[in-house]
């Protein structure tokens, strides 16, 4: 039982390991992800916020977007 404990203590060192190396290489693809998922969770509170609203006709949204309120 000892040695799978020492086992799991080294795979887990070598996956961290790997995992910040990766980090660091690949710092601007992790950070484009991220970024989309952040976005997405943006767009889907918005999107539930919005159903909790009062609708709105789309000449009123242009009206407010073109300054006319």
């Amino acid at each position: 039982m000892a040695q799978t404990k020492v086992d799991t203590d080294v795979l887990k060192k070598a996956l961290k390991e790997a995992l910040a190396e990766t980090l660091h290489e690949e710092r601007e693809l992790f950070h484009g992800v991220f970024a989309e998922v952040l976005e997405d969770f943006a767009l889907d509170e918005a999107i539930r916020e919005g159903l909790e609203t009062e609708h709105t006709t789309r000449e009123e949204v242009f009206s407010i977007l073109e300054g006319h309120t």
